[in-house]
């Protein structure tokens, strides 16, 4: 094949919520080719909000299956308006966003084997999907599910112990479980269960394509020290579930079948390009943020999340652990916690007359560790502790009913910070000399936050300057997967180094000061979760 194509590009895809995007990139990692699609604007004929269809009980969350087919036609037409030679393509990949489900009817792998390229993919596809609309990470129907499949492994410590996580109603576990339990028909009539990504790869295959080890990690169906589905969990489902899924899981950088012709003659593709499994956006951002086996990436949003790759995960009830996309031998932990930006902006505006700059110098004029105090400021009632409300305590840990203005603001950084640091530790992740810190989001271009932020991990904190790290670490996927018999996947993104950039070193004292800080908020914050259950 390379001897037939000069100046060779690897596609990527992400199918996110909002949107498809898609970039090219060539043998430098550059990228010379983008397009994306905005699913409510530019289909308006799917009546979406932010690409969602939220129903009347306001906890079902599902999105059109059809849209998203249009939306891959939309943008291949645009990339080659865009100036992309689909004939210099040489492998395809992608990501999803996770846990969304599709379910394709029966009958639907033959049209799949036989599409035409003369003929619209949408219109060749319309009949093909047992539930028109696919249940969707946003969706929270299925508590009741939730309990059941817990009970059913024998506690949620047991299915996080199998499946990487508790289980979550967002998970493709208890989807499945609900329309088998209450759609029967639907359910029967299913012929196979992709997720999100392997539709995705589906359509460019021609075929039913595999789940990946990562992505069906955020299933709570697969058994991720045996890489293989559980028996237990697909038995709690559904019947014949285990065929419906696939028997099969590889891993993400495996290359899993040709292009299917109809893309080679409808857009001119090389015949010799290859399609790569496609895998979850939060395990493609591992991948595109080119995160090294010590590295945690912070995400500062309305949620503050963190991920990061692991020798030797410990699954708990405060985090999930997925496969790692790019390193078969080592698994991927993941923390989000609700109260982040909008927290840090509501203790801004009480304790700091809504100004950042007045908020920064406060923080930067406190002692770091506060002079021994700590807070929990949740808003939201956290994943851990399943509390709302704010919670001060002094250096004796006596619960106190408030603090000055400036230990406020520097408590409530601290304690956020002090909080993923704690989690990802429960998760198995231990710093190292090595250790980076990579953070993302908006409080990331706060250089006052930032620098808390390497003090509580005792790390460099440095930013990346390429966005839209899903849609990236999916093209490099794509070409990682014919190098990896030759190279590491941390060789081969080398060059990628460079948009790395430092932006502040710890301070001396830094490990001194907050592992003992840490300790004590470890106790306190178990504490604050057993007066919650009423222990």
């Amino acid at each position: 094949m390379d001897s037939f194509i000069e100046d060779k590009v690897w596609l990527g895809f992400d199918l996110s919520t909002q949107q498809l995007k898609s970039i090219a990139i060539n043998e430098n990692l550059e990228v010379v080719c983008e397009a994306s699609v905005q699913f409510d604007s530019d289909l308006p004929e799917f009546r979406t909000t932010g690409g969602v269809h939220r129903h009347e009980d306001n906890q079902t969350a599902t999105a059109p299956v059809l849209m998203w087919v249009k939306a891959l036609e939309l943008i291949l037409d645009r990339l080659r308006v865009n100036g992309l030679d689909f004939s210099q393509v040489v492998g395809i990949s992608g990501s999803g966003q996770q846990h969304g489900s599709v379910y394709w009817k029966r009958g639907a792998r033959a049209v799949l084997q036989s599409l035409q390229g003369g003929k619209f993919l949408h219109e060749q596809l319309s009949q093909c999907f047992a539930l028109g609309e696919s249940p969707i990470w946003m969706d929270s129907s299925t508590s009741r599910e939730c309990r059941q499949l817990e009970a059913h492994l024998g506690g949620a410590q047991h299915l996080a112990e199998v499946t990487g996580s508790r289980a979550y109603e967002r998970f493709t576990a208890s989807q499945i479980a609900k329309i088998a339990h209450t759609k029967a028909e639907v359910y029967s009539s299913t012929e196979r269960i992709s997720l999100v990504s392997s539709f995705l790869a589906s359509l460019f295959i021609g075929d039913y394509a595999p789940i990946d080890l990562s992505d069906g990690s955020g299933m709570n169906l697969l058994d991720i020290k045996e890489k293989r589905w559980s028996s237990e969990c697909l038995q709690f489902c559904g019947t014949e579930l285990e065929a419906k899924l696939g028997s099969e899981v590889v891993p993400s950088s495996q290359v899993i079948g040709p292009l299917s012709e109809y893309f080679v003659e409808r857009y001119g593709f090389h015949k010799d390009c290859y399609v790569v499994a496609f895998t979850g956006d939060n395990p493609a951002s591992l991948a595109g943020m080119c995160l090294g086996p010590n590295d945690v990436a912070i995400s500062l949003g309305t949620s503050d999340t963190a991920f990061l790759s692991l020798s030797t995960p410990k699954p708990a009830l405060d985090g999930h652990i997925f496969c790692n996309p790019i390193n078969e031998e080592h698994f991927m932990g993941l923390i989000c916690f609700k109260n982040g930006s909008l927290t840090r902006e509501r203790i801004r505006n009480t304790c700091a007359d809504a100004s950042w700059d007045i908020f920064n110098q406060l923080l930067e004029s406190t002692p770091r560790g506060a002079f021994g105090n700590i807070g929990f400021y949740l808003d939201l009632p956290e994943i851990y502790p399943v509390v709302s409300g704010d919670f001060r305590y002094n250096r004796f840990d006596n619960e106190v009913t408030s603090f000055a203005a400036e230990v406020e603001i520097r408590a409530c950084v601290e304690s956020q910070f002090l909080r993923l640091r704690i989690h990802a530790e429960n998760l198995g992740f231990k710093r190292s000399n090595s250790t980076r810190v990579l953070a993302t989001g908006g409080a990331s271009a706060n250089h006052s936050i930032i620098a808390v932020l390497a003090d509580v991990f005792n790390a460099p904190v440095y930013t990346y300057s390429i966005p839209n790290s899903a849609v990236l670490g999916s093209a490099l996927l794509a070409k990682y997967a014919k190098e990896k018999e030759t190279t590491s996947y941390y060789d081969m993104v080398l060059k990628l180094n460079a948009n790395f950039k430092l932006v502040t070193k710890p301070s001396p004292d830094a490990g001194e000061i907050y592992d003992s800080l840490a300790e004590r908020y470890r106790k306190l914050e178990d504490k604050l979760e057993s007066k919650a259950n009423g222990d």
